[in-house]
Formats: structure tokens, sequence, C-alpha cells
């Protein structure tokens, strides 16, 4: 459940329209499954080593394991940050959604929203892990409910059931469909599918807390992609559909959820209370996500004091199992937030996951490449692949795949970044192309940021580690495979084993 409720969110409900918009409803679509490929595999390799090693940190902790310390000294504190970023870009989109609840005229300040939602975060995180993961199952709920609605509404609007018209496939053969704006278009919807997906990882993080890792992690990770395929490609496949990809309001540069797709589709369908309802939905999966990265960045920070590579008073934690000075640190970082106070919630959630999307696809790249790497110790230490006690599905094939997806979107991403730099007007320039000028050129920083800083601040982090401790390259044959080795009781076997008739197996696997 952590993991559908930490990857539906303001990608898909908001931004999931300028997708379509930019590429067409079929390179939309295809951007969605190619990085959906991507990520079954990458969970995948985060089942087999995450129930083996269900470690605080998870697979940022690999690396120290199988191939250099200084590997697993840089992804944890890249995994920090990209979660320290993602905080409050999701706490100024939820200044944007409230907005549209506000008078034109109001003078409800930006910065009070992402203040309030601060505080409760505060509160939920003091009571613990269970208070946490109760929460998360419910908002997962709601987020289910709306996703179904829609998709069976949309099957009745495309099909002119409800709503008058018969829409079909003719959204695919207007003007730029189905694939709009070429290899430029498609490699741009690339990016931003990769902050809508953001977060499907979280299960490895979790497992350092679950009951029995060998049991849930496989579990979650198996239904990745009929998740995938079900919220995501489904979802994209009708909005492309029913909406046109000229439609103005498509774009929602806006942020607002009057314009959202999946509102304009409910519209369509006659539901006239549409806009307030997806808005509360939207703000609902905000604050559940907010809720999933407050705990997975105090987790990350946890290990990273654990570990030696923070300081130790952050890895203190009360009864409850909560890391209290780690959450302060948390918190003290999710009030760059307040950032809207100058800049505006709209402009601040833009260069906020102008930077996200870079640094998952790096995390989600050396996740397969420690997941190559951990074979490579087993098989040298003489363990069979039986021992696992899950083992991933299509390697080593499907990896070499994903692999080679995520590094043709890492390089894509680089050639979009340095590709059609702004030009100056000139003095005789008229103010709107001054605002074209100045508005063209802050998107052409935030690529260049996006693409370069995650590799720039990796190799940083990596290289001066490695010199100042002066770490060694771990010997396949000495991998430590064992320290943190999760070991079942008789009483985690017995709730492996299969209880009930097999339909009703068949149908909790799915659900």
């Amino acid at each position: 459940m952590i993991a559908i409720s930490g990857t539906i969110g303001t990608g898909l409900f908001l931004t999931s329209g300028s997708t379509i918009a930019t590429a067409g409803p079929g390179g939309a679509l295809l951007a969605y499954v190619i990085i959906g490929i991507w990520l079954v595999f990458v969970c995948q390799a985060i089942g087999e080593i995450a129930t083996l090693l269900p470690l605080p940190g998870a697979f940022n902790a690999w690396g120290g394991r199988v191939f250099d310390e200084a590997l697993s000294f840089q992804m944890s504190w890249m995994y920090f940050i990209n979660w320290a970023l993602t905080i409050p870009a999701e706490l100024a989109a939820s200044a944007v959604i409230v907005s549209f609840w506000l008078p034109k005229d109001s003078k409800f300040p930006d910065w009070a929203v992402p203040l309030i939602i601060i505080l409760f975060m505060v509160v939920i995180n003091l009571a613990g892990v269970k208070a946490y993961g109760e929460l998360e199952y419910w908002f997962s709920v709601l987020k289910v409910v709306t996703i179904v609605m829609f998709i069976i509404c949309g099957i009745l609007v495309d099909a002119g059931v409800i709503g008058g018209v018969n829409y079909g496939m003719s959204a695919w053969h207007i003007d730029g469909a189905p694939f709009k704006g070429g290899f430029i278009g498609f490699i741009t919807a690339l990016v931003s599918v990769g902050y809508a997906y953001g977060g499907t990882e979280m299960t490895a993080v979790t497992a350092a807390e679950s009951r029995n890792p060998h049991k849930h992690v496989p579990m979650a990770v198996n239904t990745v992609m009929f998740r995938i395929a079900f919220f995501y490609i489904i979802s994209i496949f009708l909005l492309g559909s029913i909406i046109p990809n000229n439609d103005p309001d498509l774009v929602n540069s806006s942020g607002s959820a009057e314009t959202a797709p999946f509102t304009i589709v409910f519209a369509k369908a006659g539901i006239n209370a549409a806009a307030n309802y997806m808005n509360a939905v939207v703000f609902t999966s905000i604050f559940s996500a907010i809720n999933s990265d407050f705990y997975v960045a105090t987790r990350v920070l946890l290990s990273l004091s654990r570990n030696g590579w923070a300081h130790k008073s952050i890895g203190y934690t009360n009864s409850r199992g909560v890391p209290l000075v780690a959450l302060a640190i948390v918190t003290v970082c999710s009030c760059l937030s307040l950032i809207t106070i100058f800049v505006g919630s709209g402009v601040a959630f833009k260069w906020f996951v102008s930077l996200i999307g870079s640094v998952l696809f790096q995390s989600w790249i050396l996740i397969l490449l420690l997941h190559f790497r951990f074979r490579y110790c087993w098989k040298a230490q003489g363990r069979p692949v039986v021992d696992l006690p899950y083992v991933s599905w299509g390697y080593p094939y499907g990896n070499m795949v994903a692999t080679f997806i995520g590094v043709c979107i890492i390089i894509a991403t680089w050639y979009l970044s340095l590709i059609n730099p702004p030009t100056n007007p000139g003095a005789g320039a008229t103010p709107e192309q001054l605002t074209a000028y100045h508005d063209a050129r802050g998107s052409y920083a935030r690529g260049l940021l996006g693409a370069w800083f995650p590799w720039v601040c990796s190799a940083c982090l990596f290289i001066s580690y490695k010199v100042i401790n002066k770490t060694k390259f771990i010997k396949a044959e000495k991998a430590d495979l064992d320290t943190g080795r999760f070991i079942p009781t008789e009483s985690d076997k017995e709730d492996m084993r299969p209880h009930g008739p097999a339909w009703k197996r068949f149908v909790k696997y799915l659900i």
C-alpha cells in the first residue's frame, strides 16, 4: 500500500495533462510504458536484496556491502537530498491546490498552508511508524477509489454512454497526434513522467520496519507491474483519447485542479462537483505524499548516522523508534517551502521538480547496477540462487533491458538540457518578447540544473569520501551478505504458508 501511496500524487493527477500536450497521446502513453518497464525491474532488484537484507537506508546501504563504502555514502546523501527537495515541492503544490477554494482577491498567504501541514507531519511522525502506516493505508484507499472511478467514468465517456459524445480514438488523429513535438517532445515527456512515478522504490526503505520482510516485500514488488498498468497506463490512454492534445486547459500551467485532466473528464461526464472533489483528492494525495516523504527522509538520515556518515546524535530514537533529531532536521528542510513567500508557490514547485526527476533516475540506475554486482558476489561465494528468500524474475535479461532504458533516458535529459538556449531579443524588444525571453531563460536554467546537478554533486560526494577515508573496492569473495540478514521465526514461516482457497489467495495477491 505504501508503494501505491508514494507513487500516486501530483505527478499523475496534475501534470499528466502537460505530458499529453507536449508529446501527444501516443508519446505520453509510450513514455509511461517505457519508464514503467524500467521501474518494474528496478523493483524486482529491490525485492531480491531487501528481502534478504532489510537494512535501514535500504538500497543506499548495499553499495558498502558489495562495491565500495564511498558509493553507499554518495547514494545515501543523494537520496536524502531527493526527499529533502521533494517535501518542499509537495508543500508548494499544496498552496496552489488550496488557492482553488479561495476567492480571487483573497489575502490568505501562500506560506500558511505549508506551515500548517508541516506541524501535522511532525505530530504524525512523533506518534511512530504504526500511525504513519495506518494513515498511508487509508490515503491509498481514497486514491485507488478515485482512479477506479475515473477509469470507469472514462470508458463510459469515451464510448459516448454518458456525456453525449462518442470520442473513441478521434483525439489520436487530430493535428500533432499521436506523437506531438517529435523526438524533443517525447524526451521532455520522459522527464516529467519520471517525477510522476517517483516513490515506488519506497518499499525497500520500509522493509527495515516490516514485521516479516520475507512475506511483505515480495508481495509489494510483485504487484508493481499490475499497479503501473492499471493506474497509470490505462489512465493516460483514456485521458489522451478523450481530451485533445491542443486543449488549452490540458497544459494546466496554473497547477489548479479546476483544469486538471481528471477534472475535465469528470466534467464531460456531467459531474458538476468534479472540480471540488478532485481538488480534495489531490490535496489528500499531497498530504499522503508528504507523510511518506517525512518517513523516508528521517529513515535515510538514521541510516547515515548509524553508518558513521552523519553525526551520531542524529541516530537517536525514542521508545517508539522515532528518530527525533532526524525528524527535526527534516522539518527544518521542509521549511524551504516557505520560499513561496518570495517567488510564489507555482514557481517554487517547478524549480523543485526540475531537480527531483534526475536524482530519482540516478537512484534507479544505480539500484540495477548494484543488483548485478550483488548476484556476482553471491555466485563468487559459492552460494546457490535457490538460497535467496526471493528471486527476481527476468534476471539478467530484464535488468539489461531496464539498464539500457535508464541510460538512454539519462543521456536524453543531458541532451535536452543543452539544446535551444534562449536568445536575447535585444534592446528594441516588446514587453511580450521580454516576458517570453525571461520565461525561456528560467526554463533553460531549470533544465540545466535538473540534468547536471545530481551527477556533479554525486561525483563530489563519492570522490571526496574515497580520498579522505581511503576506501577500497570490495572483492566479491569478501562481500558481507549476512550482517543484518532477516531470519524468520517459526511464526513468520507459518505466516508465509498459503492459507485459504486458491481463488482467495489470487485475489489477495492482486489487491
